[in-house]
């Protein structure tokens, strides 16, 4: 497997599929292994680039650091940044996925000559301050009412509210994160907790950015930003997506129809479709 050397000498992993330009793709999580994005040659194939994705620190083939504020997001995006120098590229198009999103969004903060483009998939909002409302979570949630399993994973959603987030309840709520509960999502949902390195996960929020003012740096950033939802993600849903897309100068939303968090494990062609449009526009 490949490696780079990043900022503090760390010696860290990252994997490749494709040929043509590099497209880096931050994984989500977090603190979980990039594998649970699965392969990726069909994407690269449809994109004619050469995807990389990082493992970010303590996952897949990447060393635990020594000191645990290298697993914050703002690190992360230092060792994006040290990826990119190691491919030898001025500026990027970078994709990211869900929690990686915060790691893609501080890194064109701080870096906006270095995005060419910034493709942000189901994309998490926390490091910008933006949440949905009550009544929208409580609308996406209602959407699967009529599924089999969703009496159990309500019972699990609720204790998360009350207990916080552990493997079991992880778990027991996966339904709501795909489309259809197929045979698929579920052997994707249950890799969660082998891949996940919790002290990578606990240490990811760990950092002191400023919601306000990464938003205002963001304002002024001039590459194109295309924002791709799940239309039954629980989080973003259309409206937050929305308020996300307000935040740039130039920038829009699709949405995958039937998908959840994961759209690529609902349906990989249109996913494919979707992120190559976003990519081309």
């Amino acid at each position: 497997m490949p490696t780079y050397i990043s900022y503090d000498d760390a010696v860290l992993a990252y994997r490749q599929w494709g040929s043509g330009e590099p497209l880096l793709l931050v994984p989500g999580g977090p603190g979980r292994d990039s594998a649970y994005l699965g392969d990726l040659a069909d994407l690269a194939a449809a994109t004619g680039r050469t995807i990389v994705v990082g493992d970010p620190r303590g996952t897949g083939a990447s060393p635990a650091p020594a000191d645990p504020a290298a697993y914050t997001a703002e690190r992360l995006a230092d060792d994006l940044d040290a990826l990119r120098g190691h491919l030898g590229l001025a500026s990027v198009d970078l994709i990211a996925h869900s929690a990686g999103c915060a790691v893609a969004l501080l890194y064109a903060a701080a870096r906006p000559e270095r995005v060419r483009r910034l493709v942000l998939l189901t994309p998490g909002t926390r490091v910008l301050g933006l949440e949905d409302t009550d009544e929208e979570y409580e609308a996406q949630l209602d959407r699967r009412r009529r599924e089999p399993w969703f009496d159990e994973a309500s019972r699990a959603m609720d204790r998360i509210e009350s207990e916080g987030f552990t493997a079991e309840l992880r778990q027991a709520m996966s339904p709501f994160l795909y489309g259809p509960w197929t045979t698929e999502a579920q052997e994707h949902a249950a890799s969660d907790t082998r891949q996940r390195n919790p002290d990578a996960s606990a240490g990811f929020w760990g950092g002191a950015s400023d919601p306000e003012a990464t938003r205002a740096a963001l304002a002024d950033l001039s590459a194109p930003v295309r924002i791709v939802i799940g239309e039954l993600d629980l989080a973003p849903g259309p409206v937050l997506a929305g308020e996300l897309a307000a935040v740039f100068e130039d920038a829009s939303v699709s949405v995958q129809e039937g998908a959840g968090h994961f759209p690529w494990v609902d349906d990989r062609v249109a996913f494919t479709r979707l992120v190559t449009e976003a990519l081309g526009r």
